[in-house]
């Protein structure tokens, strides 16, 4: 049945009523942990602990398929009770969802195999985000959360991968799970970071979008993916980077006004996804000259799987709980400034100097946990609180 808010937050705990609350808090604090256990690892030569995958693996995987899933989980959970007026998960189901999201990540730190409950978590949040959409009758959503299904069958490829079923599982798992989740984001970037730029600089402006631009550019995505992950062809992967460069440029053109920049939770959107978008183009110059490793994926997961996640959490965070986006803590701009400084020095100081590659990765893993630890201390409360208007009501 539909919605009714009163009847819920009465019998639900205020953690379990929503799937933000978890999901985000579940992906910071994780993100901060797998974080300081990866810099341990790489960058200071400790002894791994019994990561059931290589550290490198284990790593790659759990910041696409750990961190990235847990902040989709929350914001499409979400986000389909928005549209479609209908609840998702909540109480104990919602509790039993992120309880099998928390054992896949212990299980991949203490050397037990982690895929079943890891699997499990993609099927259940699948069939809820379906089961509200198809209930609506919602059917212009199943773009979007189709999705979901694309990560679980690269995260199956992944597993297949590491038990050796499939040769190349584990490089096309994680490389087509990074840009299913980076095409996640993108297509909820340009449904609400117009709408935020709009309703948020505080003056008239109505930005440039183009229905014909928006379709192309998922066409030309889903070739890249195939040129780049399964085909191999670095020809083809520069070409079609380059075109995907030229139509996201055009679009964050399109999305430009000077009143962005006096707010720290639209300019965190905005350059994030110019961050995610520079990825394009470094998959274009790679090809002609050698880079140092991985940048450009570190360009899309940093700009797309960290600054546009994070601003995005923060931003639905006080929405959602009553606090409104003109109350935010003086910290949101440390925070922000953190992660560009982060996608900095792990993107572009490489570029510009590669002979101290391992410095610029100690510091930008610093400053990753900086603006984790930040969004902890500011959100861990009003996530486990009631909403602002409850409590003054």
């Amino acid at each position: 049945m539909p919605i009714n808010e009163d009847m819920k937050h009465r019998a639900i705990p205020v953690l379990w009523s929503l799937g933000f609350r978890p999901f985000f808090l579940l992906a910071t604090l994780f993100s901060v942990i797998s974080m300081s256990v990866w810099g341990a690892i790489y960058v200071y030569g400790w002894t791994s602990p019994q990561l059931m995958l290589s550290p490198l693996h284990w790593h790659a995987h759990e910041m696409i398929f750990g961190y990235g899933m847990a902040v989709a989980a929350g914001f499409l959970l979400t986000a389909v009770r928005n549209w479609t007026r209908f609840d998702t998960l909540h109480g104990y189901p919602l509790a039993g969802l992120a309880a099998l999201w928390v054992a896949a990540r212990m299980a991949g730190m203490s050397g037990w195999s982690m895929a079943l409950p890891d699997l499990l978590f993609d099927m259940w949040l699948i069939g809820a985000v379906f089961a509200s959409i198809l209930r609506a009758r919602q059917y212009q959503q199943i773009g979007i959360a189709s999705k979901l299904v694309l990560l679980m069958l690269a995260n199956l490829s992944f597993y297949f991968g590491e038990s050796g079923v499939l040769k190349q599982g584990v490089d096309w798992g994680l490389q087509a799970g990074l840009y299913v989740l980076l095409a996640l984001i993108f297509s909820m970037a340009r449904r609400v970071l117009p709408f935020f730029i709009e309703q948020g600089v505080g003056y008239p402006v109505k930005l440039k979008n183009s229905l014909w631009l928006d379709r192309f550019a998922i066409y030309v995505f889903v070739l890249f993916l195939i040129a780049d992950v399964f085909w191999r062809n670095a020809a083809a992967s520069a070409i079609l980077a380059g075109l995907l460069f030229a139509l996201h440029a055009w679009r964050l053109a399109g999305w430009h006004t000077w009143g962005i920049w006096k707010k720290p939770l639209l300019w965190v959107l905005y350059l994030g996804y110019a961050g995610a978008v520079f990825g394009f183009f470094l998959k274009v110059i790679e090809a002609f000259i050698f880079l140092p490793p991985y940048l450009a994926l570190h360009a899309f997961a940093v700009g797309g799987v960290g600054m546009i996640a994070m601003g995005m959490m923060a931003r639905v965070s006080l929405a959602h709980t009553g606090r409104g986006i003109q109350r935010h803590s003086r910290l949101l701009f440390p925070m922000f400034v953190s992660m560009v400084a982060t996608y900095a020095t792990r993107v572009l100081l490489p570029l510009i100097s590669p002979l101290h590659y391992l410095l610029w990765l100690a510091i930008a893993q610093t400053l990753w946990l900086f603006a984790f630890a930040l969004f902890v201390l500011v959100y861990a409360p009003m996530l486990v609180k009631p909403d602002q208007s409850r409590m003054q009501g």
